[in-house]
């Protein structure tokens, strides 16, 4: 008589719990009325969070924000903002820019990086669901990055 292992089908059970992360390339023009603005779903999307992270290390954006904290350009980790924290606001600053340093970022950037940055920003005052939100940078911790650090532990 054969066993049976129920390995497999626990297996398979578990991959149907799985869930994906959908991506919408492309609205159909009949629904493109109804669709909602692109950054209605990029602060829920992890990839959408690191764009926007990598974006803010490209312009150099922390070399007046600080990382969020603040120093020449105004912090970016609490809720009292200048221009309104609101996602349409931080996007009106990005593109267009504001007077006493801030550049327009129009032309450099297409509106779906400029609404993954906004993400990014919004993410660094806990505005963004903490299993997306990407994680501080290796050199920020005061110890070694993880994948340096004794496993013998």
């Amino acid at each position: 008589m054969r066993k049976i292992t129920l390995a497999p089908l626990f297996g398979l059970v578990m991959l149907a719990g799985c869930e994906r992360e959908q991506r919408q390339f492309e609205i159909p023009p009949a629904q493109a009325q109804f669709a909602k603005p692109l950054h209605a779903a990029n602060e829920r999307n992890a990839y959408a969070l690191s764009q926007g992270k990598t974006l803010f290390k490209w312009f150099n954006c922390a070399g007046c924000h600080s990382n969020g904290g603040g120093g020449m350009g105004p912090a970016l980790m609490d809720d009292h903002w200048r221009y309104g924290n609101n996602a349409e606001d931080i996007y009106a600053s990005i593109m267009e820019g504001r007077p006493n340093g801030m550049p327009s970022f129009r032309g450099k950037l297409n509106e779906d990086q400029a609404w993954q940055l906004v993400a990014y920003v919004r993410s660094m005052s806990g505005w963004a669901r903490q299993d997306a939100a990407p994680g501080r940078d290796d050199s920020m911790y005061p110890g070694k990055p993880e994948n340096m650090r004794d496993q013998r532990n």
